[in-house]
């Protein structure tokens, strides 16, 4: 199973109302959990194979979702500040720097060109650079050196 079929499927979990997902095939064991809302466990192996493997269709096992998960997304996305948001698309861990004695890619106050680097984001100890999909200046930095990240969640804003 590749990588992008791996973050397809762990996309494909958090938007369903699915609340646990395993899948096995030829060696690899993937399990997905998740609570109100959001994947909170992934069980993978350390090296995935390179042979091509096809997702695993969705399964359609209905399990109600927590009302709050529904409620706290508007919520969340009224609170960001006004301006362009980069947000982080895969989960994983963030890291503002390249190495940890190295200085950030940027800073609050930087100005920053479209397909800059900003940050990384490692996943499956895979590191991701996350580019800045506009151009302006650095308003804000949402998340911490060595935090969590989820799909989607909100990294940057960009004035």
């Amino acid at each position: 199973m590749k990588v992008e079929q791996v973050l397809q499927l762990i996309q494909a979990v958090s938007d369903s109302e699915l609340t646990e997902f395993k899948y096995e095939e030829d060696g690899v064991k993937l399990s997905l959990k998740k609570t109100e809302g959001k994947i909170v466990q992934v069980q993978a192996p350390a090296v995935i194979p390179a042979a091509s493997v096809a997702p695993a269709p969705a399964a359609a096992a209905p399990a109600a979702a927590p009302a709050a998960a529904e409620v706290s997304a508007p919520e969340a996305a009224d609170a960001l500040p006004a301006g362009n948001v980069v947000k982080s698309p895969l989960v994983g861990t963030f890291y503002a720097a390249p190495a940890e004695d190295a200085e950030p890619f940027v800073k609050v106050g930087d100005s920053v060109k479209e397909g800059q680097v900003l940050a990384i984001v490692e996943a499956m100890k895979l590191m991701n650079e996350i580019e800045s999909d506009f151009t302006g200046t650095v308003a804000e930095i949402l998340v911490e050196n060595g935090q969590a990240v989820e799909y989607g969640q909100p990294l940057f804003v960009i004035k």
